[in-house]
């Protein structure tokens, strides 16, 4: 057994070897680029930051009794959870389409190939969520103020990463079923850790311990079962998920990232006749946006949970006092809620980029297009453009507007309820910067789904004296609406009222509606 093993083994890394003396593996030049990229954002980006947390005030305080352990636990039942559903479209054992089917092509098992490309990856996710949970600590919290809870913060950072990368294995091996048991699980988990820990007389110390105990040792077992799953996996499956993941992949090396997420966008099933009245004729715009969100259950219910969450948190973000973190990760909630609230973004690019059939009237393309977002986020703020696209503008966001609105405020009435004296002061304020923000948002979700093709011009040499930026004038274009959302929101923040926040955040709205038309070559 041992000797067949061992030839299993060299089998193996010979296929390894051969592929790796490809004539079309990464040059020299591209990694040192790489490198270059990497080092260009840790001196102007990473190490101002590192500094500025240093010699600042922590933006979240866990001196309270408990809070640390509370934090700890929400921060790694997260993790799991986003790991598990990071596994079920990219996981571990992807590999490229060619070596896979050489593998499975032969006599070796399974776990012969796929076992040591998941322990070095996991282990390769591990260290960076490791990293990444430290880093995120010393710059948001106070944690590593103190010296003495410096091994409990790392401790937690180090059992969290090994539940996370455990956690990715095991959304990809195993069944929805299997992933809803382990969520539910870490959940329930989760919970207890935090009750437990309130219970313990040390529990700013004591309570951090249990957590990453706790989370070890759930790795640990995960681990076992996992990996011996993979005897068992759908071969199949991994080979449609290699193919797909090459395929983003060349999508994102020739700049077009939008292309390699439309990839993974659920196929629409169920109620198409449901868009056409007993008559024949189509129904009105919210209601084709609404049966199309709900021929994509999984993406709509993404959708709804992250406005819901956008709106509580703009709410508290926005009362009081506003919060600029809260803020700025409810605005972040709510753009990527307004992405995934229905397909009718998708259905108004193609229709403002494609040559008109008949003539160049194109504003009931963009009526049809953005009824539903526009109804869904903003309660129609863009139906009132007016001017020769209004009918196109009210018939393609409708729906997203309504829909995006009503979960928005939802959650945000939702936390105003439960917490309702911070906003006792000035709710006129909060509900004023509230709209302005999902108007914000509205508007950069326009600009980045009338994205196409990346600009030849990006391309060209940016010559600084600090070398060539244009490889970050590429990550700018791909994260344009993220970028627009933070910064706007930073700006919205630093308005000195509630009335010219809500003009600056028109006012930038416009701009990103006016870019993305331009976009569609509607505009010049």
């Amino acid at each position: 057994m041992t000797a067949a093993e061992a030839y299993a083994g060299d089998r193996v890394r010979a296929v390894w070897h051969r592929y790796s003396r490809r004539g079309d593996r990464t040059s020299a030049g591209s990694r040192a680029y790489t490198a270059y990229l990497v080092v260009l954002f840790g001196a102007f980006f990473l190490a101002p930051a590192l500094h500025a947390a240093g010699t600042s005030p922590a933006l979240f305080s866990l001196s309270a009794p408990g809070a640390a352990t509370s934090v700890s636990c929400a921060f790694t039942v997260t993790l799991c959870w986003s790991a598990q559903l990071a596994g079920r479209f990219w996981g571990p054992l992807v590999l490229q389409p060619f070596v896979l089917h050489v593998f499975t092509s032969t006599d070796l098992p399974p776990t012969a190939y796929l076992g040591g490309a998941a322990r070095r990856r996991l282990r390769y996710a591990g260290t960076a969520l490791l990293l990444a949970s430290c880093a995120a600590a010393y710059l948001t919290t106070d944690l590593f103020d103190d010296l003495g809870t410096v091994p409990q913060a790392v401790a937690v950072a180090a059992g969290a990463g090994a539940l996370g990368a455990v956690a990715w294995l095991w959304g990809q091996v195993r069944t929805p079923r299997d992933n809803l048991v382990l969520a539910s699980a870490a959940g329930a988990t989760a919970l207890l850790v935090t009750l437990t820990g309130h219970r313990i007389p040390d529990a700013g110390t004591g309570g951090l311990w249990l957590v990453a105990v706790a989370a070890a040792t759930t790795a640990v077992i995960l681990a076992r079962v996992a990996f011996r799953s993979l005897r068992t996996v759908d071969l199949a499956r991994l080979a449609r998920e290699s193919s797909r993941a090459s395929q983003a992949q060349t999508y994102v090396l020739t700049g077009t990232l939008h292309h390699a997420l439309d990839l993974y966008r659920p196929e629409p099933r169920g109620f198409t006749s449901a868009l056409f009245r007993p008559d024949g004729r189509l129904r009105g715009h919210l209601a084709q946006g609404a049966v199309r969100a709900l021929r994509t259950p999984g993406r709509t219910s993404a959708a709804a949970l992250l406005l819901l969450a956008g709106g509580a948190l703009l709410a508290a973000g926005t009362a009081g006092g506003p919060a600029l973190p809260l803020w700025a990760a409810g605005a972040c909630c709510v753009y990527l809620g307004s992405g995934r609230v229905g397909e009718t973004w998708r259905g108004l690019r193609d229709e403002l980029t494609l040559p008109p059939l008949f003539g160049g009237r194109w504003r009931g393309t963009l009526a049809r297009g953005l009824a539903w977002p526009a109804a869904a986020v903003t309660a129609g703020t863009l139906l009132g453009a007016g001017g020769r696209w209004r009918g196109t503008l009210a018939r393609g966001l409708a729906w997203p507007a309504a829909a995006v609105t009503a979960g928005t405020l939802l959650g945000g009435g939702a936390a105003a309820a439960t917490r309702w004296p911070q906003y006792d002061a000035h709710p006129a304020d909060t509900a004023l910067l509230a709209a302005a923000t999902i108007v914000l948002v509205l508007g950069a979700r326009f600009l980045r789904e009338m994205k196409s093709n990346l600009p030849l011009s990006l391309l060209l040499p940016v010559m600084t004296p600090f070398g060539d930026l244009s490889g970050l004038l590429v990550v700018a274009w791909q994260f344009d609406g993220l970028v627009t959302v933070v910064l706007g929101t930073a700006l919205l923040h630093a308005a000195p009222s509630a009335p010219v926040a809500a003009a600056l955040a028109a006012a930038i709205a416009t701009c990103c509606a006016w870019t993305g038309l331009r976009r569609t070559r509607s505009v010049w």
